[in-house]
């Protein structure tokens, strides 16, 4: 039984295929065309699983660019799809922090992956992975160095979370002689206080799951944990959940 879910992100798009108890996957760029990439992708699928198109029994879209996707059965918020996802991937979760590449989210959810209650940060790029982009060119880096780097040093205290004026306050501290370490620490840090007041409005307990592709960030992971005084996991298939929870809603779809 082949069902395929599909999650079309501002930045990645993933492709998620259950098949029995075999499951493929697919990440590419989404570019400028989402609609383009989720098709790539979906081939990809077929290709690796030997499947055709008309095999897949249901497929379900999700994240922003789901609206571009004429050719599935179904779309589902990223919301839904995140929450069902980390509850496949850790059962005992109890909240969700996805930090996508143009919002955050935290999501409250129950045993079996359901949302209770959510808290989305759509307003402006602070605190997503634009963000973490924008402060990586800024510092001369690549964003995967920020996983590392930093780890048993300082932090720098930053003033803003506007992605323009926090660039130019880097920019300033690169100036004055401060350590990259230590402002990507800080960076870490602000990005974790606005998670925590997000999640605090939320009243979380228990055990938090930590998804999307910003999940891979060991040193926001450590800095989400210091902030809200909570262990935060990070599955190992993080940047699919949302496709995964899209795939698993299919299949509960036709059962």
């Amino acid at each position: 039984m082949a069902i395929v879910g599909i999650d079309v992100g501002s930045v990645a798009t993933k492709a998620v295929m259950m098949d029995g108890e075999k499951i493929f996957h697919h990440t590419r760029p989404t570019g400028w065309s989402p609609r383009d990439a989720a098709l790539q992708s979906l081939e990809e699928l077929m290709n690796a699983s030997s499947r055709r198109r008309e095999e897949i029994l249901f497929s379900v879209g999700t994240g922003y660019g789901r609206i571009a996707l004429p050719f599935v059965d179904k779309t589902v918020t990223e919301i839904t799809c995140h929450a069902r996802g980390a509850v496949y991937l850790i059962p005992d979760t109890s909240a969700v922090i996805d930090i996508g590449g143009q919002d955050s989210k935290v999501i409250k959810v129950d045993s079996e992956g359901r949302v209770l209650d959510f808290v989305m940060n759509d307003r402006c790029a602070a605190g997503t992975g634009r963000f973490l982009q924008v402060m990586a060119a800024a510092l001369g880096l690549d964003v995967t160095d920020f996983s590392h780097l930093g780890e048993g040093k300082t932090a720098v205290q930053l003033n803003s979370m506007c992605a323009v004026f926090a660039e130019s306050e880097v920019v300033g501290l690169l100036a004055a002689g401060c350590g990259k370490e230590e402002i990507i620490n800080g960076l870490h840090e602000s990005i974790a206080r606005r998670i925590a007041a997000m999640a605090h409005r939320l009243s979380i307990g228990g055990r938090i799951t930590f998804t999307g592709g910003v999940a891979k960030n060991e040193g926001l992971r450590r800095a989400l944990e210091k902030t809200l005084q909570m262990e935060v996991r990070v599955p190992e298939l993080c940047h699919l959940t949302g496709a995964l929870g899209a795939a698993l809603i299919g299949r509960e779809r036709l059962s």
